[in-house]
């Protein structure tokens, strides 16, 4: 659906990021807009046949997101993607108009509290602090942070990965979350807007840029 060059590197898919203002990073309901779809096949998903994997997008995350100046977190629909920083004040603006201030002593205040105390986190360490390290708490713990990403609340500040007795990097890595205050400071969301004219700003450019898609699907993305 979206026309553009050959991305086969992170510095390719920041710049795009940049160019197009959100990126979901992989599949969004609305073919062909994803950083999975428009990346080179030599940089998806690849499994070894003695049972590796590679996946050169999925490594790409923690440099867009600490040096290339994106925000990251599941913002579309509670899916993981990008936006940039040019976007981010109405997008924020938006969306927290959508989700109540959490309230004094809810889980949802007591992992914010948490999260603004300490800077930054991994969600298991943020988990345990938090209290949630009991059995069968971790689905209900991310469903409170999940909500608090679509709530522009908390982002991914980095990407934090295990190494091996060589001091290579594997696994998948772990969501090293702050909030945006934290990440961006005040400054990173001035918005003169009201809210209702961020989301009419935000929904013409969807409209724009995405002019195949329905206005059901675009609406999963705002929100």
């Amino acid at each position: 659906m979206m026309k553009h060059n050959e991305i086969y590197s992170a510095a390719q898919l920041t710049a795009f990021i940049h160019e197009v203002g959100f990126l979901p990073l992989l599949d969004s309901g609305i073919p062909g807009y994803a950083a999975e779809d428009i990346v080179t096949e030599d940089c998806r998903y690849v499994v070894f046949p003695d049972g590796g994997w590679d996946w050169p997008l999925w490594k790409w995350k923690g440099p867009i997101v600490s040096e290339g100046g994106c925000v990251y977190g599941k913002f579309f629909n509670k899916k993981a993607g990008f936006i940039s920083r040019e976007w981010w004040p109405d997008f924020c603006n938006y969306r927290r108009s959508k989700y109540p201030v959490p309230a004094e002593g809810t889980i949802d205040d007591i992992i914010l509290t948490t999260l603004r105390e300490q800077g930054s986190l991994i969600t298991r360490e943020l988990r345990a602090a938090c209290g949630f390290d009991g059995p069968k708490m971790r689905s209900k713990f991310d469903c409170y942070v999940t909500r608090l990403q679509m709530a522009c609340l908390i982002v991914t500040e980095d990407f934090v990965y295990p190494t091996d007795k060589h001091g290579r990097e594997y696994g998948w890595g772990r969501s090293l979350l702050t909030t945006p205050e934290a990440l961006m400071g005040r400054e990173g969301f001035h918005c003169s807007r009201t809210p209702q004219e961020s989301y009419e700003r935000l929904l013409a450019y969807f409209r724009a840029l995405l002019p195949e898609a329905s206005d059901k699907q675009i609406l999963r993305l705002i929100g």
